[in-house]
């Protein structure tokens, strides 16, 4: 590999068009912008910029023959429509990404933030690989990319995926920026969900640069010696402290903002439950998104029956608890809540 070579970036995507300028050497102000709006149409390579000079395309496409660090190692789809990738990144480390499909057609890419996960949560595969690292703003920005070349209409993203986006705050903030620009992918603010497990401070750093994303808690149960043993977090940001910071999120944003409830068997469904969740949402304006729990082998939890559930929902609507039911989707090729997990790296194992 020559010196040129080596001075080329590990990808293209997040960069401005004056940096893209700058990275490859171009001589033509113009062509950054060109660039980058090859990019945003997930092309494959340089050969497929044509208002790019041949002999440009050529060089380049030498220089650096992937536009991005990462490629695709798996992809399953279900019967639902729901498609699972399995990403490489350039240091060996795996992560999933997962394109979901609803009953209106709409698409949305389910995106990763980490290599795993420090938080432990009990019902979550991803919690079982601990954390290997953050990732860093081109790698979120490119699962996007891949799935944008399944399906081209797609137009919302949540970070759903691996990970605690609140933990890696920096490079999640500037892959939204990146893929909200309206020069480029043009993804609308309410159409980005993040997904937290309760981290207080960035929360509250959510609030202060106000940015309307919408805002998703993971709660599980709102009972806080309950919610100890199954979310670690809760020893750090118990359930009145959590509280705290969202009513103060609510009044800066202005914004009703989602909790996640996943519905374990005989764990968080009884009428006591409910009374306590209905007690938390107390003075706040949320939707209670209840989410059976996708089975997972190596987890102790089931998922309630029917009548179990039945039971429960009818108690919510008694207290007057606004709430959604979700139908998994991605269940079938573990790309449900809670079901992503990977190998350390590519070489430890079987992504089917």
């Amino acid at each position: 590999m020559d010196e040129q070579q080596r001075r080329m970036p590990k990808s293209l995507y997040g960069l401005k068009p004056n940096e893209i300028l700058g990275a490859l050497g171009l001589e033509k102000s113009y062509q950054g912008k060109q660039v980058y709006k090859w990019l945003v149409r997930a092309v494959d390579g340089f050969d497929e910029m044509t208002d790019l000079p041949k002999y440009l395309r050529e060089e380049l496409s030498a220089l650096m023959p992937a536009l991005g660090s990462t490629r695709i190692i798996d992809e399953q789809v279900d019967e639902t429509g729901a498609t699972k990738l399995a990403l490489e990144l350039h240091d060996g480390a795996v992560i999933e990404c997962v394109l979901l499909t609803d009953r209106e057609d709409r698409k949305t890419a389910c995106l990763s933030s980490q290599v795993g996960c420090a938080m432990g949560c009990t019902f979550c595969r991803t919690g079982t690989m601990g954390l290997v690292r953050n990732l860093l703003a081109h790698e979120i920005i490119e699962q996007f990319v891949h799935l944008r070349r399944i399906a081209p209409d797609t137009t919302h993203i949540v970070f759903m995926g691996m990970g605690e986006p609140l933990a890696n705050f920096s490079e999640v903030m500037q892959a939204i920026r990146y893929l909200h620009d309206p020069e480029g992918f043009d993804i609308g603010l309410r159409k980005i969900t993040i997904s937290t497990c309760g981290l207080i401070p960035g929360i509250l750093k959510l609030a202060e640069m106000n940015i309307p994303v919408k805002l998703a808690v993971s709660l599980v149960t709102a009972d806080n010696y309950q919610r100890t043993g199954i979310m670690p977090v809760n020893r750090a940001y118990p359930l009145d402290d959590l509280k705290s910071a969202l009513l103060h999120y609510q009044h800066a944003i202005g914004k009703r903002f989602t909790l996640e409830y996943v519905m374990l068997r005989n764990e968080n469904t009884s009428i006591l439950s409910a009374q306590k969740l209905a007690n938390f949402i107390r003075g706040m304006d949320v939707i209670v998104n209840l989410i059976p729990w996708n089975p997972a082998a190596e987890l102790r939890w089931e998922t309630p029956s029917a009548k179990e559930i039945a039971v429960f929902t009818k108690e919510l609507d008694l207290l007057g608890v606004p709430y959604t039911r979700r139908y998994s989707r991605g269940r079938g090729i573990n790309g449900a809540c809670g079901q992503l997990a990977v190998p350390r790296n590519a070489d430890d194992g079987d992504y089917r």
